[in-house]
């Protein structure tokens, strides 16, 4: 029953997402105890580690205002951290080894492979949430754009009702008085109406007879993908041709090209120099994924609604949205609260300004002669 889904109670609700920040123990020690965070999400992770390669797997900072001032942005080609599953639940441990007693603080562990890898994953996360001294949560990263050949599963409804029925058998299977754990889902950005409704329609789907589904979370949105930026903007126009393309062109107006002004046009990134797109830039999107889900998610509980007859209620009232894109500040913070996050979560914001942040949002967001006061 709706009732029985364990829920993701964060607070204060500003945590660090899944991103290269949260890679090592130390990484992860400094954002537990930093006091202006809720939760502490790892970077995801796989049941046997992701190959990591340097000289392809990088990230870049950049203003994305051209404005000459702060880097508000990133673009990058990474893939899943190098570290395994197990890696990170021996760093958690470690963790939880300093704790003299129960915190409320999470810990959100960013997971990701095929279905099967799921499961599995629930499973060892499910065993160690007993040995810790904090309350242990799953994400499924099923968003990022960055592994050849394998395009987010969760832009396929096909694939995400694949990957929340492995999980659902996974939860059945659990030995008895094992305590279930909440278990969310990352999403990429979507675009347009029909992608919005195949999400909610796979998580309907998911539901087991006379229960709901089994997501007590759903993280929006992952990076958006195909971005690229150049090295060093060019400072003058690509040359011109030689002739004119039109007849009423007057090739003794045409603009010279000081060659001594032209620089080489190099991708920042490797390859092909494209990547998975974050912070300032991809805030408008951010909210309106957030805005759209939270409507999609309160119209289910609406009485006119027709998912919501008793026979009909196949998503938790209590499944929460943790929002994610483009806060770097307070104002940030406050938009993304105000356009349906329960949770709000950083990561470009984390890389460019380090762990500071969280203070200095929590700070922006609780001072009453700043216009706050309350979280």
């Amino acid at each position: 029953m709706a009732q029985e889904l364990p829920p993701l109670d964060i607070h204060p609700p500003l945590i660090n997402t899944a991103c290269p920040w949260a890679t090592t123990i130390d990484q992860l020690k400094r954002l537990y105890f930093c006091p202006s965070t809720g939760a502490v999400t790892t970077r995801t992770s796989l049941l046997k580690g992701f190959d990591d390669n340097p000289e392809k797997h990088q990230y870049a900072f950049f203003d994305a205002g051209h404005t000459g001032t702060a880097q508000n942005a990133s673009l990058n080609s990474l893939g899943y951290s190098p570290h395994t599953l197990e890696s990170y639940l021996t760093m958690i441990n470690s963790i939880s080894a300093e704790l003299s007693h129960w915190h409320n603080k999470w810990f959100i562990v960013s997971v990701t492979g095929l279905p099967e890898d799921i499961a599995e994953s629930y499973k060892l996360v499910t065993a160690a949430a007993a040995d810790v001294q904090f309350p242990l949560a799953i994400e499924i990263n099923l968003s990022c754009p960055n592994i050849p050949n394998l395009p987010p599963p969760a832009y396929s409804q096909e694939a995400l009702t694949t990957y929340l029925a492995h999980l659902q058998q996974a939860i059945v299977d659990a030995p008895p008085g094992a305590k279930r754990i909440p278990v969310g889902v990352k999403t990429p950005p979507y675009t347009y109406s029909t992608q919005f409704d195949s999400f909610i329609a796979a998580l309907e789907a998911s539901a087991p007879p006379n229960g709901v589904c089994p997501l007590s979370f759903i993280t929006t949105t992952n990076t958006l993908g195909s971005c690229f930026l150049f090295q060093n903007p060019p400072l003058s126009p690509l040359p011109l041709p030689d002739k004119p393309t039109s007849s009423i062109s007057d090739s003794s107006t045409s603009p010279t090209i000081d060659s001594s002004l032209s620089q080489p046009l190099v991708a920042q990134l490797p390859d092909l120099g494209l990547g998975g797109m974050a912070g300032s830039p991809l805030h408008p999107l951010s909210l309106g994924n957030v805005r759209i889900l939270r409507r999609l998610l309160s119209e289910r509980f609406q009485t006119s609604h027709p998912s919501t007859s008793e026979n009909n209620k196949k998503l938790s009232p209590h499944l929460r949205i943790i929002g994610v894109g483009g806060v770097a500040d307070a104002a940030g913070y406050r938009r993304m609260r105000a356009a349906g996050a329960d949770v709000v979560g950083l990561a470009t914001g984390l890389g460019v300004k380090g762990v500071g942040v969280f203070g200095d949002i929590e700070k922006g967001v609780l001072d009453q002669t700043l216009g706050g006061g309350a979280w």
